[in-house]
């Protein structure tokens, strides 16, 4: 890609962006940096159609190409049917943001194997599908592979069990991916955020203990989807390009805490 295409305020033009649970929170958006940036954006949803439809739209707004893919990032038949959508569209991929995740919110102990494995999928082995079906699309360009995750990866929060085993899978594949994928010009990193204020807090019974946490941080406020979106675009310039198999915690400095 030319410099040209490089100005301040469209630094992703030329650039095609897929985002898996694109539709609403922290992947919404991170669409919408990408859109106002320059990028053509491919919006992955499952459940949430008239969102889609929204941010679609809201997309367009910018002047860039935009669609929506319905695909349950847990089944490998949805997720080729995802990619091949995107290369008739676009024909190449520069940025792939892995960011779909599930909700499913229980104590260790009440946790039945469906709901174990489900939750694995989703946000861990997903991220893995995905590289897979990404990278080729990703030759001959400079490739970036971003995955979102959680400092329950490494902090323990009720109900957080299975999702927080899943985001540190997600993050250690994160670094064995970057080692892989680096000689193809493709870096891959992580972005782990604190407590976000999004509508997936809806589903924590806790939710109040969650948002009190949340203003536990030395900032002094929940996260909010843009700080995480904000950090996944940085990744994405040129300015970054020495950072590989990293994950980068943006939690307003809650993880500092004991």
């Amino acid at each position: 890609m030319g410099n040209s295409a490089l100005s301040s305020d469209r630094p992703f033009a030329g650039q095609i962006v897929l985002i898996t649970g694109g539709s609403r929170g922290i992947g919404r958006a991170t669409a919408r940096l990408f859109a106002k940036g320059g990028a053509d954006v491919v919006v992955n949803y499952l459940r949430h159609r008239a969102a889609a439809d929204e941010t679609v739209q809201e997309l367009e707004s910018f002047g860039v190409k935009a669609f929506s893919v319905r695909a349950d990032v847990s089944e490998p038949d949805d997720l080729d049917r995802l990619f091949q959508e995107t290369r008739e569209r676009f024909g190449a991929l520069d940025v792939l943001v892995s960011n779909a995740a599930l909700g499913m919110l229980r104590p260790a102990m009440d946790l039945k194997v469906k709901h174990w494995q489900k939750t694995l999928d989703v946000m861990g082995r997903a991220l893995l599908l995905c590289a897979q079906r990404a990278a080729p699309l990703m030759e001959g360009r400079w490739g970036r592979i971003i995955s979102i995750s959680s400092i329950g990866s490494f902090r323990v929060m009720p109900n957080y069990a299975a999702a927080g085993v899943a985001k540190s899978i997600l993050e250690t594949l994160t670094r064995y991916l970057a080692v892989e994928l680096a000689p193809r010009g493709i870096s891959v990193n992580c972005v782990s955020g604190g407590v976000v204020e999004t509508e997936a807090l809806n589903a924590f019974t806790n939710k109040a203990d969650m948002l009190a946490f949340g203003r536990r941080a030395p900032l002094g406020r929940l996260g909010r989807p843009d700080d995480i979106a904000n950090v996944v675009t940085l990744l994405c310039r040129p300015e970054a390009r020495w950072i590989c198999g990293q994950t980068i915690i943006a939690d307003g400095g809650y993880s500092l805490l004991v």
